[in-house]
């Protein structure tokens, strides 16, 4: 099975580095866009060309296997949910807001999913050059800009007073109330810094690398996380639901990533100021 996972992977990362280099080429010149939920979520002929080829990419090489993208691109039995079937959930540009505004901050995030159960991830930086990668029960690794690739491991931050935490705020965030603010006065008085960089899926590979000592966010979508948890699970950290119950991916998803040494800190700040209705 492991080297049936170590093929599957060869073959996704070769295809993020191929939407990678397209998302690239097209970088600063973004001519159209578009909104779907909200009028701050964004999609680009990018999102949808580079869907198109990773689609049409894993089909051809997985047959067999279910596809679930950010952008329409999405078999039934994956939307209902696959069961035993492996399912690839896409997302061609996490970040999309950035990347239209020639922000430098995004990625292309795959992931491999069998049931509840994520096999293998696969995250690229096109700008940075960096691909992030893991294989359950084989570790979580940073190849970058053509050096040898290295192992991934969380950080060693015990306390929230020497952690650099992220966030993010959700699309309905001009019309609901709950936006994640109280949640961000919180830690903004006990982390040592806040980060908000607009790309759930590099803000877990970068709990993953020890960039970021953890995360929380609220009203992600699967296609944002697929790849981080796999990420941050192979580098030895945690990944929970806002009440630290087991996490479970869902069409919709309320999270926290650490190092696993700050998670309960974590967990106590959101409780504290949490109102019941998330």
């Amino acid at each position: 099975m492991q080297e049936e996972h170590e093929m599957i992977l060869t073959s996704a990362l070769a295809i993020a580095a191929e939407a990678g280099a397209l998302l690239r080429q097209g970088y600063g010149t973004v001519r159209r866009r578009a909104t779907k939920s909200s009028v701050i979520d964004l999609v680009t002929e990018y999102d949808h060309e580079a869907e198109a080829l990773i689609i049409d990419r894993l089909r051809a090489a997985f047959p067999n296997h279910l596809v679930l993208g950010e952008e329409g691109t999405r078999d039934e039995a994956a939307v209902a949910g696959s069961g035993d079937t492996p399912t690839w959930i896409v997302d061609p540009i996490d970040g999309t807001s950035n990347f239209s505004h020639a922000f430098p901050v995004f990625a292309v995030s795959l992931a491999l999913w069998r049931g509840n159960e994520p096999l293998v991830g696969v995250l690229a930086d096109p700008l940075r050059e960096e691909t992030f990668y893991a294989i359950r029960d084989r570790g979580a690794w940073l190849a970058s800009n053509g050096k040898a690739p290295r192992r991934l491991q969380t950080s060693s931050a015990t306390t929230l007073v020497e952690s650099l935490l992220a966030t993010g705020f959700p699309y309905d965030r001009h019309t609901s109330d709950h936006d994640n603010l109280v949640e961000f006065g919180a830690f903004l008085k006990r982390a040592q810094g806040l980060r908000r960089c607009g790309a759930a899926a590099l803000d877990l590979a970068y709990v993953a690398a020890g960039r970021l000592d953890g995360y929380w966010e609220y009203k992600l979508s699967s296609w944002d996380v697929a790849a981080g948890v796999l990420l941050v699970q192979e580098a030895g950290g945690v990944v929970t639901a806002i009440d630290g119950g087991p996490f479970r991916l869902a069409p919709r998803v309320d999270l926290i990533a650490s190092n696993g040494r700050i998670h309960e800190a974590m967990q106590a700040v959101i409780a504290s100021v949490r109102t019941p209705i998330f």
